[in-house]
């Protein structure tokens, strides 16, 4: 009887520990399946959701769920391991290496593109180029109003339009111009870039900045309807253009070999210490495949999708 007895407690035992290793691994995702959450500056929302749905396209048992936030705090929920990868404008800097260090967690980076802020102008607004040159006299508060600008006929005071005050458009070009103070700027947050583009249909003495990835793809109709009423401004590295070839705009065009002025790099940050989900996210975006979508939806993929092309001479060789 105590033989029996012992024989069954064993096997209870093992059956619990199978159980529970049973239940460890259902609940470890892997490149194939699982859920894990990833977070993005809501600037690039329309490229990160083409890249989870076509990867969950491929993979139905793959599910991301996305936050979009402000780029700051973005990285935040990183810090914090409530998300799983970041898809941000730039690395982690020191300090928040060293936090994750002292969690005794893994960080990895993978650049995947070159992206454009977009200047937009209501299409009732005729100064549709810009120079660098006035973009920083306008953070520096010394061109306030649409008429001290070269070559344009509108008047009245620019008000600058931004999605969110701790976004990477508002960071991005604070850091390009090295402006610490913006108290003395009329500048409104619209709460996102969609916003910020209905805000500027809207007022034709409103500057707005933008993802260009809103208004970039030119399949989507959702980024066809957004692109109608409004401008996107030519920017000039010159103080004093030759000509309109001097100013570009932040399109494929403009961002190969970065002659658009206010290009920016674009990251996915992990800290994802095994191989899960969001590694086969990254694999994914670093390959062909990836580097299509990122074409399609007007930005510079890191890696480019090779074209085949098929030449006929009329020839034997």
């Amino acid at each position: 009887m105590k033989f029996l007895l012992a024989g069954s407690l064993f096997y209870v035992l093992v059956s619990l520990g199978l159980s529970g290793c049973s239940s460890n691994s259902e609940q470890l995702d892997n490149p194939r399946q699982g859920t894990i959450t990833i977070a993005s500056d809501e600037s690039f929302k329309p490229l990160v959701r083409a890249l989870t749905n076509a990867y969950e396209g491929i993979y139905p048992n793959a599910h991301f769920v996305v936050d979009y936030k402000p780029e700051q705090q973005a990285i935040r929920q990183l810090l914090q391991d409530s998300a799983r990868i970041v898809f941000s404008t730039r690395q982690l800097n020191e300090k928040e290496l060293d936090i994750i260090k002292k969690q005794k967690g893994t960080q990895k980076f993978q650049h995947i593109a070159t992206d454009g802020l977009a200047l937009v102008i209501s299409k009732t607004n005729s100064d549709s180029l810009i120079t660098m040159n006035e973009i920083r006299a306008i953070f520096e508060g010394k061109i306030k109003d649409w008429s001290q600008l070269k070559g344009g006929n509108q008047k009245g005071l620019i008000t600058l339009v931004f999605d969110n005050a701790n976004a990477s458009n508002l960071n991005f070009i604070l850091h390009k111009f090295g402006i610490t103070n913006i108290q003395h700027l009329r500048i409104i947050s619209s709460g996102s870039n969609e916003k910020v583009i209905e805000d500027v249909k809207a007022n034709p003495l409103h500057l707005g900045f933008i993802g260009v990835n809103w208004i970039s793809d030119g399949h989507s109709l959702a980024s066809e309807e957004l692109s109608k009423g409004i401008h996107v401004m030519g920017v000039s590295k010159k103080a004093n253009p030759d000509s309109l070839t001097d100013y570009i705009q932040p399109f494929q065009g403009g961002l190969e070999f970065k002659r658009y002025p206010l290009f920016r790099d674009l990251y996915i940050i992990s800290r994802e210490g095994y191989s899960g989900l969001g590694g086969g996210l990254m694999t994914y975006i670093a390959r062909d495949v990836g580097g299509l979508i990122i074409q399609k939806m007007g930005l510079l993929p890191t890696v480019p999708y090779p074209r085949e092309l098929e030449i006929t001479t009329g020839k034997n060789f």
